[in-house]
């Protein structure tokens, strides 16, 4: 296949008319990326350095390949978050038309497995009406697992065992194979937990995100004909932070292209930062080995930063063992020297950073949206806030609630996919009493004990309510007709959802008909908040109208895909950086960004590394965050720490992290000493 691939190709374009726009494009980058954007046919490998220019490359050469005769329905582009699939198709729109972009398939790994599994789910039985559940509804879910196990939240905490089960998701492990390897009571209860709540997915026609990747993959493994299908339809694959890639995301990637071998991965094992929700480094660390033959393209040119601060991150990434060698330059020459700050506590510190911070936007030099304050922990944050805000410094702070968070826009979501799914039983128990329905908690219990024992969703619990003793014939009457109202709706939905005003109407008669302006005049009782929550439930709705304007085919059910999915992303960090303030984030929230002045801050023992890192041996990984906090300044960086620092209503002695000392290529002093593993 790769040879037919490469044959069509070079037969479509043996004297390819390239357009002038694209050829002074190609004529002006550098001499690696118009290798990487070049090289065509086979695996090829791109470690592209900090502030390389990676997303260039790869928007340019979608561009190049269309050119040179590849249909764009042949190209297949995947990369993390909406944000970036968004930019990307931006930027292939501009080199190569809207419509030529429009037809190449660009988006999230879980944006394609969704797309994937609505068209060709049936074969491993997966119905098409799925619903997917977002990590506020898997807490849920898993709460009602642990109840069902009659196993106490206090024995294991859900959010610990979301994180748990995704990880082992993330490594293709399956509740099963979980349970064959448990150690202890602990892991054994996880195993079962995870078993328990698959099961309660399965009930609900419910997949969660990471079962999107495992699903897809399952599918492509067990049916010949699909995974040949799609082989032959994407004949070039191109993969951006290919670093971040977990287990699922590789054999997705191993079964599309491991036959035609036309794959483009591009990514940087120096900011791999994730492992700890799933990313292995070792994708991009065994690629060659994976795919023989591949072509390595360094991008080392940094187009972001001055030489003394890539000077400073190549220090501190070297000492890295297991990494691609690769030295990042700068196009940008010589600048100020990183400074390097050690203060009494964390008061001074944050005093000294805002201090700097209103000195030069006092004397003009910058402005607020120059500055970015990174932390490793989020409750660093607190004395930053609290000194900005004496100075009355605009700030913000990326990674609070998202809008998606708020208790009325999540029970409206419940709403509507109750009314798109009548097993949903996480959304039944949300709203079930939003606004109160007279249907206690008693009632509830008993219906879910009922449920439970039938291996019945809960709404078909209360269809069959004359079985189940002691219900008040009250609150069955009442539950039995908020039933038959979501059902009617959601039938209504299905009949009428597809113009533009029949979706918004719809929703729009949902909210009337359920009465929930109710519940928040119930629930907030203050007018302005009250107001103020009301308008986000509005704009829940004004979501609806934008979706019906871009999609080609607005139901609900893809008007419910597309929140579920623009929900997962991170939050929109480089929108924040558009507004003229500072901005405060953790180091993990700022990959991707750059500022032209930074302070990274509270670099010691504990923190950065963190303490945590050193016990499971995964100080690599924090020296990669070390880089990336690193690379992050433009012009200036500031980096600090300081002598002693409260924890846990404690105060002790700080000691300046390793990093450091590695950044300056010297050997701690005999005084220092390195953070000790923790007990656990």
């Amino acid at each position: 296949m790769a040879r037919r691939a490469a044959a069509a190709l070079s037969a479509r374009s043996a004297a390819p008319a390239i357009p002038p726009a694209l050829r002074n494009v190609v004529d002006g980058l550098n001499a690696e990326q118009r290798a990487a954007v070049t090289t065509l046919d086979g695996p090829l490998l791109v470690l592209a350095g900090a502030g390389s220019g990676k997303t260039r490359v790869i928007t340019v050469r979608i561009a190049w390949l269309l050119a040179h005769g590849a249909a764009p329905e042949q190209l297949l582009a995947m990369t993390f978050t909406n944000r970036a699939a968004t930019e990307m198709r931006e930027r292939a729109a501009a080199l190569c038309g809207g419509e030529a972009a429009k037809a190449v398939t660009i988006g999230t790994f879980h944006s394609f497995c969704v797309r994937l599994l609505r068209e060709r789910g049936h074969a491993i039985g997966l119905p098409s009406r799925f619903a997917i559940c977002d990590s506020a509804d898997q807490l849920t879910a898993l709460k009602g697992a642990l109840r069902e196990l009659r196993v106490a939240e206090t024995a294991i905490h859900p959010s610990a065992l979301q994180s748990q089960i995704s990880l082992m998701k993330s490594r293709l492990v399956s509740p099963q194979e979980a349970y064959k390897a448990a150690l202890g009571r602990r892991e054994l209860l996880i195993a079962r937990s995870y078993a328990k709540y698959d099961e309660c997915l399965r009930r609900q026609r419910l997949v969660d995100f990471d079962d999107l990747l495992l699903l897809a993959v399952k599918l492509l493994r067990e049916s010949a004909a699909d995974r040949a299908a799609l082989a032959e339809r994407f004949r070039w694959v191109m993969v951006d932070e290919y670093q971040d890639t977990n287990a699922p995301q590789y054999e997705l990637l191993r079964l599309i292209a491991g036959e035609h071998r036309n794959l483009c991965v591009v990514g940087d094992d120096d900011q791999s930062i994730y492992g700890w929700r799933g990313a292995d480094v070792q994708k991009i660390l065994g690629f060659e080995r994976d795919f023989a033959g591949a072509r390595v393209v360094r991008l080392e040119t940094n187009y972001r930063s001055t030489e003394p601060i890539l000077e400073a991150a190549n220090r501190v990434i070297a000492c890295n063992p297991n990494r691609h060698g690769k030295t990042l330059r700068s196009a940008l020459g010589a600048g100020e020297p990183v400074a390097v700050k050690r203060v009494e506590d964390e008061t001074a510190e944050a005093d000294l950073a805002v201090r700097e911070i209103t000195e030069r936007m006092r004397d003009g030099l910058s402005r607020p949206g120059d500055f970015a304050i990174l932390f490793r922990a989020a409750t660093q944050a607190r004395a930053f806030e609290a000194a900005l805000r004496a100075k009355q410094v605009p700030y913000r702070l990326i990674g609070g609630m998202s809008f998606f968070d708020r208790k009325e826009v999540r029970d409206v979501l419940a709403y509507l996919r109750l009314a798109a799914n009548p097993d949903d039983e996480v959304s039944l128990l949300r709203v079930i009493n939003c606004p109160p329905r007279g249907i206690g908690k008693s009632t509830i219990d008993k219906a879910l004990d009922w449920a439970t024992r039938e291996g019945i969703p809960v709404a078909r619990a209360f269809r069959q309510a004359n079985a189940i003793a002691g219900l008040p014939g009250a609150a069955v009457e009442s539950m039995q007709g908020f039933l038959d109202k979501m059902g009617a709706l959601g039938r209504l939905a299905a009949d009428n959802a597809g113009p533009r005003r029949d979706l918004v109407a719809w929703i729009r008669r949902v909210l009337a008909e359920t009465d929930y302006r109710a519940e928040v005049d119930r629930a907030y009782p203050e007018s302005a908040t009250r107001e103020e929550r009301w308008n986000g439930v509005l704009e829940l709705v004004n979501f609806a109208e934008n979706h019906c304007k871009r999609a080609s085919a607005p139901t609900l059910q893809s008007f419910l895909e597309a929140l579920t999915l623009s929900a997962e992303d991170t939050q929109d960090a480089e929108k924040e950086q558009a507004r003229d303030v500072v901005t405060l984030m953790t180091l993990h929230s700022a990959k991707g960004l750059e500022f032209p002045r930074v302070w990274l801050v509270g670099c010691e023992e504990g923190l950065l590394p963190h303490v945590r890192a050193v016990t499971e041996n995964t100080v690599e990984e924090e020296r990669r965050l070390m880089y990336v906090g690193i690379t992050r300044a433009q012009r200036h960086l500031t980096i600090t720490c300081v002598k002693s620092r409260a924890r846990g209503g404690h105060r002790g002695e700080s000691m300046p992290s390793r990093f450091l000392y590695e950044m300056r290529g010297e050997a701690p002093p005999k005084m220092w000493r390195p953070c000790e593993p923790r007990e656990e």
